[in-house]
């Protein structure tokens, strides 16, 4: 018997790898790359660990390429969906009793396959399938995802030692059991990261998922669940279950073994969610949690003390990496009367330099938004402003999706703060600039505290410390990861818990201790050395 008191520390960040021509690494991807967009590989329903096929056939297309198939995948009808529900509440019988070393092992050797073995693989999925670059590649498919499996290995030590006081008398201990049934995780497209955290998180603390991922992310979702398999994750514990979203949701919120929700995609959809447990309360064995990380409507914030090339810098990278389809994008500007013409001036010449394409041409810093429906709602927003006498486009404005749903990096001026594209979330390459007088910092910040119902990411460029002050005071509930001096996006595991209030979520804060709370329901035992034997107390004599 295994009775050692273990801890597992907290980790160092996975490094990014630089991938100059001709390293090591670049070597790699660069073959997975040709090797993935020379193949065209089916992918089924993966339910108690075997492969179903329920051959209702959809297609998986390159953004950048949209007649370049990928993939073509199955998708689950309501049989397969009880059957993944089943298999998922039958495997946690077992699942939450193993060692809670052993289940940390389990993602600790996900994270290792990643590092080493499948990283060129991982990287290759999410660039090809998902639009993105190199380095954003990296930083999601690669760290981002290790950083989830090791952090949250160590943060479940650390939960799992909190104990209460025990005295002469008593013996007082919590008991951190999963949930009551099981959880069911709602995965978007825009961070491999992101799926792999929401189906795994809940996994570590002992539940079993019904992981639903997005269709237009399910090559890089596919491999994540060959890595669980390899890594030894016992059949059941995570069900892969890709399909259309509202068929999916009808017969897991019918079901009342439904313990928590794990969600991540528009501030709509997680209503929706909600709305349908509402109405299914009175059927459900216990309360599911339901923890969501939705829309954002990101701001800039530049007082008239900021340096220009920080602030220009972090308006480029803030709106334009992974073309604005980060829920953290920078999607409104405040700048300074004073300042905009040459931050302006700044933005507009890194943006004559930029290069936009195909992801395999490394390059581009730019590439293809996900598909036809993004494109299609981007490019809205955008004519918008060229109808509106109140907006004016500085830079970019146009799209073609005859190749790849491409949408050039598109900056807008504003003289109205509450116009359309400051209000509504765009998700895509558009900022929105408005431009305030200086003197009107403070009712500025007032205007971009009210202006948007999401409260996701936020950021001051300031060198003016009471500027900075004030800023971080007014705006409390507007962001809650507030960045100071830096673009809007980019948050890391262990180093900024991630997640917003209001029209943004629950703020359970991924990447932190917090979020892991949210996925075991603690019981607390007493034990008495010697009880009473009667009834009476002293004060009575």
């Amino acid at each position: 018997m295994n009775n050692a008191v273990y801890k597992i520390d907290i980790p160092a960040n996975e490094p990014i790898l630089g991938y100059l021509k001709g390293s090591k690494e670049e070597k790699a991807l660069a073959a997975e790359l040709q090797r993935q967009s020379e193949t065209v590989i089916e992918i089924p329903l993966i339910i108690d660990g075997k492969e179903v096929k329920t051959g209702k056939i959809g297609e998986f297309r390159m953004p950048c390429d949209h007649k370049h198939v990928l993939a073509r995948y199955h998708m689950a009808g309501e049989k397969e969906v009880k059957m993944a529900i089943d298999a998922a509440c039958k495997a946690q019988q077992t699942w939450c009793n193993v060692p809670w070393q052993d289940r940390a092992a389990v993602a600790l050797k996900i994270a290792r396959l990643i590092a080493d073995k499948y990283r060129a693989v991982m990287n290759a999925a999410t660039m090809l399938g998902q639009g993105k670059n190199i380095f954003q590649a990296e930083i999601d498919s690669a760290c981002e995802t290790i950083d989830f499996l090791r952090f949250n290995a160590s943060f479940m030590s650390q939960i799992y030692s909190e104990q209460p006081v025990s005295d002469a008398t008593q013996m007082n201990r919590l008991e951190y059991r999963a949930l009551e049934g099981f959880v069911f995780a709602v995965s978007p497209f825009n961070f491999t990261a992101i799926a792999s955290n929401l189906s795994m998180s809940p996994a570590i603390m002992g539940n079993a998922v019904v992981w639903k991922p997005a269709t237009t992310a399910i090559l890089s979702n596919y491999y994540l669940m060959q890595i669980y398999k390899e890594a030894g994750l016992p059949d059941g514990v995570i069900n892969f279950l890709p399909g259309q979203g509202s068929l999916i949701g009808n017969v897991v919120f019918a079901d009342p073994r439904l313990a928590g929700i794990h969600f991540t995609g528009s501030s709509s959809t997680f209503n929706s969610l909600w709305l349908e447990v509402a109405k299914n309360l009175a059927n459900y064995r216990s309360y599911p949690k339901i923890v969501g990380e939705t829309g954002g409507k990101d701001f800039i914030v530049v007082h008239e003390s900021a340096d220009i090339d920080t602030a220009a810098t972090g308006i480029l990278r803030g709106s334009f990496e992974y073309q604005g389809q980060k829920c953290s994008a920078c999607s409104r500007v405040y700048a300074p009367a004073s300042k905009w013409p040459a931050i302006k001036n700044k933005i507009l010449n890194m943006l004559s330099e930029i290069k936009m394409g195909d992801v395999r041409d490394y390059k581009n810093f730019v590439n293809a938004v996900i598909d036809e429906k993004s494109f299609d709602s981007i490019m809205s927003y955008i004519e918008k402003a060229k109808a509106d006498k109140a907006a004016k486009i500085v830079a970019g404005g146009k799209g073609s999706k005859e190749k790849g749903y491409f949408i050039e990096p598109t900056v807008i001026e504003t003289t109205d703060p509450n116009f359309v594209t400051m209000r509504e979330e765009i998700f895509g390459p558009v900022v929105t600039v408005y431009v305030y007088e200086d003197a009107k910092f403070e009712e500025t910040l007032k205007l971009c505290d009210g202006t948007s119902p999401y409260a996701l990411t936020g950021a001051i460029f300031a060198r003016d410390r009471m500027a900075i002050l004030k800023a971080a005071d007014m705006l409390r509930y507007a962001a809650g990861n507030f960045y100071i001096n830096d673009k809007c996006t980019g948050a890391v595991v262990g180093m900024q818990p991630f997640g917003g209030g209001r029209g943004s979520g629950t703020n359970d804060k991924a990447g932190a201790m917090l979020n892991l709370l949210r996925w075991t329901s603690p019981r607390a035992i007493k034990e008495t050395y010697v009880a009473p034997t009667n009834y009476p107390y002293p004060y009575m004599d």
